[in-house]
């Protein structure tokens, strides 16, 4: 076969073949553009999925508030003159109670729309809680003369409401209470539902308290404990659980049958006393919180998150961050067969073939939505490589020479997805990959006049002649 010399230097081929790169960067920066955009109508649709469902819960309680009565004194200029005056004041004793017992079981459920699914949960959860009064309550500013025990309130936290079940229960004392909305603790913002009680026999003996109500969610569900001691156990079918917050789970077992976790908390771990005071509650207090508000988990909550093991658009995303690395080695098998082979090769070739390369993310993104990543990322990566193969065959003038570009793009393809599946190696696989490709050009260039035209010494390499 006869070699097509090119009039050009090999410095003028690795300039045109750096530019059509860099121009190739602009519709790759639209790929990043498309995956987050979609990723975006992603989480609109799966909001309005579980629109009604109920949003991430956290849920908080049972508190004992009890009211009492504190004079206060205030310094008022009445005639040019300062006045002191001494009223009267209803305020509050918060009291946690000394240990809570809870246990959850989450039940998740998958609901779909089109081509987006989400994961959303039905959560039973049933505790004991109990109550006493604090033996130094003189310390806190508060004479038991001064308390109204028979308007008492327990208040449990619910931070998005909308998920409560119709049929709460609570009782104190094995008497059955009357619930009411709104009223929960601070930690929930205020969302949840309270039940007035008689607590006169707290300051005689302590007050035991049985609740179970269920409620739904989506994404997360913590706990923010309060109690002297929290003891948590959770278990749930789901075979992914991310625990979150800043209290971890003493035992936990997870599996493809579910998981099984078990909180231990005590109030010096969550720096907060068992009781505390403060101005009473006023009435827009009372009304159900907000999910947007007190979504997640924080510092001072125990909690789970239910997630799906594949999020198919950071994985597309990270993908299309390669997108350069597969470029470049591409050009690159182009270029030396240009350079040392003698097939020349022009800037539109260069530009279609990276434009099929950069086409496969947006194939990867568009099939992994329907079918899943990994049978996305298998057809997507076929019909690339079957395309740039068949292209290279008449671009190279030999199917031979096409093998190459075939195997180059499979081994590409392949090292791509032990990359994505091994993130944490990512950067040392990627730095090698480059030390490798270096090392080759460096090798098959060595003898090559780079200010000339073609080869100093007139020679075809045999590592590219015999291709």
């Amino acid at each position: 076969m006869s070699i097509t010399r090119n009039p050009r230097s090999p410095a003028m081929k690795l300039g045109f073949a750096i530019l059509v790169g860099l121009l190739l960067a602009i519709p790759l920066f639209s790929v990043w553009l498309m995956v987050y955009d979609r990723e975006q109508e992603s989480v609109e649709a799966k909001a309005s999925i579980s629109e009604g469902w109920g949003g991430p819960q956290t849920i908080a309680g049972p508190l004992l508030v009890i009211p009492y009565r504190a004079t206060v004194t205030e310094n008022v200029t009445e005639g040019g003159k300062p006045v002191t005056r001494s009223h009267q004041v209803w305020q509050e004793l918060t009291l946690s109670p000394e240990t809570v017992d809870v246990s959850t079981e989450v039940r998740p459920q998958r609901r779909k729309r089109s081509i987006y699914e989400v994961v959303v949960y039905d959560a039973a959860v049933r505790g004991e809680a109990r109550f006493a009064m604090p033996a130094d309550l003189g310390r806190f500013g508060v004479a038991p003369a001064d308390l109204a025990p028979e308007r008492a309130e327990l208040r449990f936290g619910v931070s998005d409401p909308r998920g409560l079940s119709s049929q709460p229960r609570v009782a104190a004392g094995g008497t059955a209470l009357r619930l009411q909305p709104g009223g929960g603790p601070s930690a929930t913002g205020h969302g949840g539902f309270f039940a007035w009680l008689d607590a006169a026999g707290l300051a005689a003996a302590p007050i035991e308290v049985q609740f179970a109500y269920d409620v739904r969610g989506n994404g997360s569900l913590s706990l923010a404990p309060q109690a002297g001691e929290t003891r948590w156990r959770m278990r749930s079918p789901w075979p992914h659980p991310s625990f979150q917050g800043g209290f971890l789970p003493e035992q936990r077992t997870i599996g493809s049958g579910g998981f099984q976790a078990a909180w231990r908390i005590g109030n010096l771990a969550l720096g907060q006393s068992l009781a505390a005071t403060g101005p009473a509650a006023n009435a827009g207090d009372r009304q159900p919180g907000s999910a947007e508000v007190t979504a997640g988990t924080g510092p001072r909550q125990a909690g789970v998150s239910l997630i799906q093991p594949v999020d198919l658009y950071a994985q597309v995303n990270r993908a299309a961050k390669y997108g350069f690395l597969f470029i470049g080695f591409t050009f690159l098998a182009f270029l030396l067969f240009d350079l040392i082979g003698g097939v020349a090769v022009s800037a539109v070739e260069y530009l279609l073939v990276g434009a099929a390369l950069i086409l496969f993310f947006v194939l990867l993104l568009a099939f992994a939505e329907v079918i899943g990543f990994t049978p996305a990322y298998l057809v997507a990566s076929a019909a690339i490589v079957g395309l740039e193969t068949a292209y290279s065959a008449a671009v190279l003038r030999s199917w031979r020479r096409a093998g190459f570009i075939f195997g180059l793009l499979s081994a590409l393809y392949a090292v791509l997805y032990v990359l994505l599946s091994l993130e944490a190696y990512s950067l040392l696989i990627g730095s090698l990959m480059l030390f490798a490709a270096l090392a080759a050009v460096m090798y098959l260039t060595r003898n090559l006049n780079w200010g000339g035209r073609g080869n100093e010494e007139g020679e075809v390499p045999e590592a590219i002649s015999a291709v």
